[in-house]
Formats: structure tokens, C-alpha cells, sequence
């Protein structure tokens, strides 16, 4: 789809702070708040804008235990579908935050959230690794996240002072 230039430029600002204010937006763009609102129904109405999330920085809340990781995938892809009909069957399950067809060693990618790694564990054994055109898997666990989606996460500054005692 070809996007006119006040829609890139929509989407581009959209794609760096998504909580700004209708108004505001329509300011940067030297546009009216309508003209804005409209472009914004229109690319909704076509998946272009899929979603406005949140990114949050779980490892700063002690109470969350949540455990990531990334699972290489090698499947044998299936005439008339290719890796289309076994990406959709990988994404359909609850635990599976992300997939991606990947050129390489491994065909697809597959980003998965657990309690534990014992979770995640089952779930490649039980689930995935079961699947028909499965033929290997290997897992990654997330140990920290330094960058997401171009947003950095700092770690908390330590102070840094030195001490003297007398």
C-alpha cells in the first residue's frame, strides 16, 4: 500500500510517543485535529496501525516472574501453504508472544513468555517440538533486555561515590 507523505509522517510520530494528545499531533503536522483523526480511522481500518502498546520494563517489578525466550525453529514447509499453515499454528497458542520467518540456519523464530523455565521447557516438549512439520528446536532464555523496539533500558545508577571513613 502507498501512503501519502502527512500519513508516513502520521505513522512516524505515532511510532515514537503514541500517547500524544489528537491536537498536538495535528500541530506537528499542520493539519486539523479532523484531518488527523481521519488519517488515523483510515490506516486503523487497514492494519497499517495494528495497535498502541506499552513497554514496560518487567525486571524493575520484583513481583513479576515471568521468564522469556527465544526458541529457533526448523520446519519442513508444506506444498501450497510454505510456512504460512505451521506459523499460524505456532502463534495460535497462548504462551507464543511472537513468530518470525527467519532466513538461515532456522526458519522460524519464536518469542514465548513462561512462568518459569520449567514452563517454557514444557511447553517446546509437549507442544511445539510435537507439531508434524517440526523437525528441531533450540532455546534461547532471555537473561536481560538492554533494548526494545529502539527504546534503551538503563540500569538503575548506582551511586557511584566513594566513601572515607575517619
Amino acid at each position: 500500500m502507498r501512503l501519502t507523505e502527512k500519513e508516513m509522517e502520521l505513522i512516524e510520530i505515532l511510532e515514537t510517543d503514541a500517547r500524544l494528545p489528537l491536537e498536538t499531533i495535528a500541530k506537528m503536522m499542520n493539519v486539523t485535529t479532523e484531518e488527523t483523526e481521519k488519517m488515523m480511522k483510515k490506516l486503523e481500518d487497514q492494519k497499517i496501525i495494528v495497535d498502541y502498546i506499552s513497554i514496560i520494563d518487567w525486571a524493575k517489578i520484583e513481583e513479576h516472574k515471568g521468564v522469556k525466550a527465544m526458541i529457533d525453529v526448523k520446519v519442513t514447509p508444506k506444498r501450497g501453504v510454505g510456512f504460512n499453515e505451521i506459523a499460524e499454528r505456532i502463534y495460535r497458542f497462548k504462551e507464543v508472544n511472537s513468530v518470525y520467518l527467519m532466513s538461515g540456519a532456522y526458519d522460524l523464530s519464536v518469542v514465548i513468555e513462561g512462568n518459569s523455565m520449567n514452563d517454557i521447557a514444557r511447553f517446546v516438549s509437549e507442544k511445539l517440538s510435537t507439531l508434524d512439520s517440526v523437525i528441531s528446536t533450540t532455546t534461547h532464555f532471555i537473561l536481560k533486555k538492554y533494548k526494545h523496539d529502539g527504546i534503551i533500558f538503563e540500569p538503575e545508577k548506582k551511586d557511584r561515590r566513594i566513601v572515607v571513613s575517619p
